[in-house]
């Protein structure tokens, strides 16, 4: 599973371009596909992007190339479009002489409908993204609305999952959709405002860390200062379970709590369900270790470390030859046998998606002479395929979907198999209720058509109504 993307954007900072490159470097882990970052200085703009990772796309070189104050980036993972120069994000557009950027994680399900729309009605795209789509929305609303008004207008046509940045020259703005699939989260560095998808990319820059921006909101920073708008009311709250259990970085405060605390308290419940007798508990590196760190302490069974991890090993190394594809996981994870020759262990993992993986590595740890494998997921069986920014298998391809938890068991080889129920996953987090979990139970909070890669959708036509509230600028 891969999550869509991360974003990042300062106002008024007299190195924006660097920062938004920090910024970028620590949210890698949401796309590794391609990067970008737009950067204007308040009446001229220069973008930069590019396929790979974020330090091999943006030399000092480029960096000095690119003054402003004013930035937005993007790192990105496709779920909708295809990896191309021209799906890269962020999106630059001319419009009457202005520069207008957009940096969107998220993934909306009625956007080929609104596309066949535009399109029939001479609209022209540029990328395959569903992304762009918000764009025309905009451009054709601005002259009759406004740009506030424009914006929240095209906001409310479009569904789905959308934390977005916008860039117009010296104005920044920041919106979540009303669901609050994804996180966004606001900063203050000195006395330039931030916009991120973790707080983890706050840490890095030295930025204060002030609040989530809430569902249904959007924020405009300019000249003038900081302002709330209100662009739809939250009708159900329906936060991504997932970024919990393996998309965001453990350090980070997504959705109010810190990931690895509620990640630690998942194995700790992981262990009461499923309870093991063995001589240790190891992790799969990196998103199972907080899991495996709370097994281990309720279980009173020693911690160990049974992998070492490559971390140098890119996407781009992957080739579409048979062999290599299985040398992957050797490449990326190497066991360590004095730690695990004759010992029973429990693996923790966050989760098993096709399977495929969790194979080959309770193979390793056969050949580096475990005696027995008891392999424990700190999430409930993945049955459904995600419509809101993750890039998950159609169902079919989900083994959990086809398969019980006992022939997955003997598919992965392992000497057991436990899953974290639901309600154990819920009991560790507040507010269980404002969760989406449709990858588990099938309940979706939006209407969709699982059988299609692009969902369409009929809606009415409904007008934003926006009311200004002053921000102060602390949590």
């Amino acid at each position: 599973m891969r999550e869509k993307c991360g974003v990042f954007g300062i106002h008024n900072h007299p190195q924006a371009a660097k920062i938004t490159y920090l910024g970028l470097y620590a949210l890698q882990h949401r796309g590794q596909e391609s990067a970008g970052i737009v950067v204007s200085d308040g009446s001229n703009t220069i973008i930069h992007r590019g396929l790979g990772l974020v330090d091999s796309i943006f030399t000092e070189d480029v960096l000095s190339s690119m003054p402003g104050k004013f930035a937005i980036g993007h790192n990105r993972y496709s779920t909708t479009g295809s990896t191309s120069p021209s799906n890269i994000q962020p999106l630059l557009i001319s419009f009457f002489g202005e520069g207008i950027a957009i940096s969107h994680n998220g993934n909306l399900i009625n956007a080929a409908e609104i596309r066949e729309k535009l399109e029939s009605s001479g609209s022209i795209f540029q990328s395959t993204m569903d992304t762009e789509v918000i764009i025309h929305l905009f451009t054709k609303l601005t002259k009759s609305l406004g740009r506030k008004q424009a914006i929240a207008q095209a906001l409310k046509r479009v569904k789905g999952a959308y934390s977005l940045l916008m860039l117009f020259n010296d104005v920044l703005i920041g919106a979540r959709d009303p669901h609050g699939f994804r996180p966004l989260v606001l900063g203050l560095l000195d006395s330039s405002y931030l916009f991120a998808s973790e707080t983890c990319a706050f840490d890095l820059v030295g930025a204060k860390y002030i609040r989530e921006v809430k569902p249904g909101e959007m924020i405009v920073i300019d000249k003038k200062g900081i302002n709330s708008y209100t662009i739809e009311k939250p009708k159900k709250i329906s936060q991504c379970i997932f970024e919990y259990i393996y998309f965001a970085r453990p350090d980070s405060i997504v959705f109010g709590e810190t990931v690895h605390k509620v990640r630690e308290k998942m194995g700790r419940t992981l262990a009461r369900e499923h309870p093991a007798k063995a001589d240790l508990v190891i992790p799969v590196p990196d998103s199972g270790i907080s899991a495996a760190l709370g097994y281990a302490r309720e279980s009173g069974i020693p911690y160990g470390i049974g992998f070492t991890r490559n971390h140098y090993v890119g996407r781009t190394f992957i080739q579409p030859l048979q062999f290599i594809r299985d040398m992957e996981v050797r490449i990326k994870l190497n066991p360590i046998k004095g730690v695990l020759d004759g010992k029973r262990v429990v693996l923790v993992d966050d989760s098993i998606v096709r399977g495929t993986t969790s194979r080959k590595i309770i193979s390793l740890l056969r050949e580096a002479g475990a005696k027995e494998i008891h392999f424990r997921i700190s999430s409930p069986p993945i049955k459904f395929p995600c419509f809101f920014g993750i890039d998950t298998p159609v169902k079919k391809e989900l083994i959990a979907s086809t398969h019980t938890v006992e022939q997955i068991r003997e598919k992965v080889g392992a000497n057991s198999l436990g899953y974290l129920s639901l309600e154990g996953l819920l009991s560790c987090v507040k507010n269980p209720e404002n969760f989406c979990t449709a990858c588990f139970t099938g309940k979706y909070p939006l209407k969709v058509k699982p059988q299609t890669k692009y969902i369409f959708e009929k809606k009415g036509r409904s007008v934003a109504v926006l009311s200004p509230k002053k921000e102060t600028g602390t949590s």
